[in-house]
């Protein structure tokens, strides 16, 4: 069993990552932890506001922001691994937990565009389908009612504009929920 967990970088603020990390560790199997870029990519956002470069930039440095908040989770939980490149997961692949840091030349070499409409959430996607994984949980600060499907909270600017591109391409159980509710019901 091979489950990619999206961490999103609002968790820092809201000091829910510990527990979310812990509750990562705890689940069986292989897992990949997808970190979001937190106040890092917040950072880019100022950065671009006030300098006006180009989407392509901004990606780049976005997915800069998503290796520091994998080596922040590493801090926070020293046996997880950098997962750099997702060609190191062999299929046979040991049951641990992985923190992946994503790198601009697969994501290019992959055709992922370079737009803020690709969030974290989308590459959690994307790395879902490119590893096969059996399924992709989405861990959200945002209120998320449970049982609500992926398309309507895409609809509600909960999950990022591209989405459901990714998300239909990795053909794997999708889950979206709460991070109170992935703390103390996951499985």
């Amino acid at each position: 069993m091979i489950c990619v967990v999206k961490l999103g970088g609002s968790l820092l603020e809201t000091a829910a990552l510990p527990a979310c990390l812990a509750a990562v560790a705890l689940r069986p199997g292989l897992k990949v932890i997808v970190p979001g870029g937190g106040r890092f990519a917040d950072q880019v956002r100022a950065a671009q506001r006030d300098y006006r470069f180009d989407e392509v930039a901004a990606h780049r440095m976005a997915l800069l922001a998503m290796q520091q908040m994998a080596e922040l989770m590493r801090g926070l939980l020293p046996e997880l691994e950098v997962l750099a490149a997702t060609d190191s997961l062999a299929a046979g692949a040991a049951a641990k937990t992985w923190v992946w840091a994503p790198h601009v030349a697969e994501l290019d070499a992959a055709g992922v565009p370079a737009s803020w409409d690709v969030t974290s959430d989308s590459l959690a996607a994307w790395l879902a389908g490119r590893i096969a994984a059996d399924e992709l949980v989405v861990v959200k600060s945002a209120a998320v009612v449970a049982g609500t499907d992926w398309p309507e909270l895409q609809r509600q600017g909960i999950l990022d504009p591209a989405f459901a591109r990714f998300a239909d391409a990795a053909s794997c159980k999708i889950s979206v929920v709460n991070k109170d509710d992935f703390v103390f019901h996951h499985d």
